[in-house]
């Protein structure tokens, strides 16, 4: 997933008035660029704002697809691949003088051009109901102006190319999901029990978007031995906090480490490289698949405290 170069955090409510983007429909947008500054796309009442007409880019994702001739006739589709998206972005830019406007146009071309040396900036669309999508972009092309006679004075329009390297729509609400171990009991009282502190339980994790998500995991100790298991498709992969590669031990209550699918990445609290603590080469780092999916957390020598989180982004074909 793409990473985001300063923290993102989505707004309560619009920043804007909805207006009606082709593609789209009723949207109130933001680009964020590299530093976290909001420049307001659609407030036409705004020194810069997006022109309608030739906006496009924004619906579902571009594919490739591979197939393999069949001997009958036709062909058998054998592999799809999600392209990069481009995103055709025609903005207006003025002033109420000349310098005004130079001033307004130098910054925003600055905004969308520092994506190539700050890492990329955010398109954001927010919808009347509140609900926000994001997706990440580079600056391609298109910050030239229109070259005519009466523009370049105190208005000018460009019309921008962006690229996403991740095509989908990206959730700004965040889905968490705990399990926390519980106390331990007495065997004996009231009746014989069997603790449920080794195993957080089975559970079922929806995924709302339309495509895969890669999760981020973080384990609390204590716990010997931590192993998460998609019952779906029989991936699995398990963190051995006393793997040789590591030798730290049992991981000791409120000890954390945070495991992350996509890029792979396993952290102890301190910042330290546990890739070495999963059981390769047999670990798969799976993901979850839109709807429904049944997983399981399993925790050795776990106790009061004992917990796995995880948190994903759902991932959207469209705006």
């Amino acid at each position: 997933m793409p990473l985001i170069t300063a923290p993102y955090v989505a707004p309560e409510v619009p920043e804007t008035p909805p207006v009606d983007v082709p593609e789209i429909g009723y949207a109130a947008i933001t680009y964020i660029d590299p530093s976290g500054t909001r420049w307001p796309m659609t407030d036409i009442t705004a020194d810069w704002y997006t022109l309608a007409e030739g906006v496009s880019g924004m619906g579902a994702a571009p594919y490739t697809l591979t197939s393999d001739p069949h001997p009958r006739g036709g062909a058998r589709l054998r592999h799809v691949q999600p392209q990069p998206r481009t995103i055709v972005w025609p903005l207006l830019v003025k002033g109420a003088d000349h310098m005004a406007f130079t001033t307004n146009w130098r910054a925003l071309g600055r905004a969308f051009t520092r994506t190539l040396r700050e890492g990329p900036g955010i398109l954001e669309v927010a919808r009347p109901d509140g609900t926000v999508r994001w997706i990440a972009v580079y600056y391609q092309s298109g910050w030239d102006g229109r070259g005519q006679t009466a523009t370049g004075i105190t208005w000018d329009s460009a019309v921008l190319t962006l690229w996403c390297e991740d095509p989908y729509w990206v959730d700004a609400v965040p889905v968490p999901v705990h399990r926390e171990a519980d106390a331990p009991g007495d065997f004996l009282d009231p009746y014989p029990t069997v603790s449920s502190s080794q195993v957080l339980g089975d559970t079922t994790v929806n995924n709302p978007g339309d495509v895969y998500v890669w999760p981020t995991w973080l384990i609390t100790g204590p716990a010997s031995l931590i192993e998460f298991t998609h019952r779906d498709t029989g991936e699995a992969f398990t963190l051995d906090p006393d793997a040789s590669a590591i030798g730290h031990g049992n991981l000791l209550a409120g000890e954390q480490v945070s495991i992350r699918t996509d890029p792979p990445s396993v952290r102890y609290e301190n910042g330290d490289n546990w890739f070495g603590a999963l059981d390769w080469p047999g670990a798969t780092l799976w993901g979850l698949a839109p709807g429904d999916n049944r997983v399981t957390f399993t925790l050795s020598g776990s106790g009061a405290g004992s917990a796995v989180d995880l948190v994903f982004s759902p991932r959207y074909e469209t705006a």
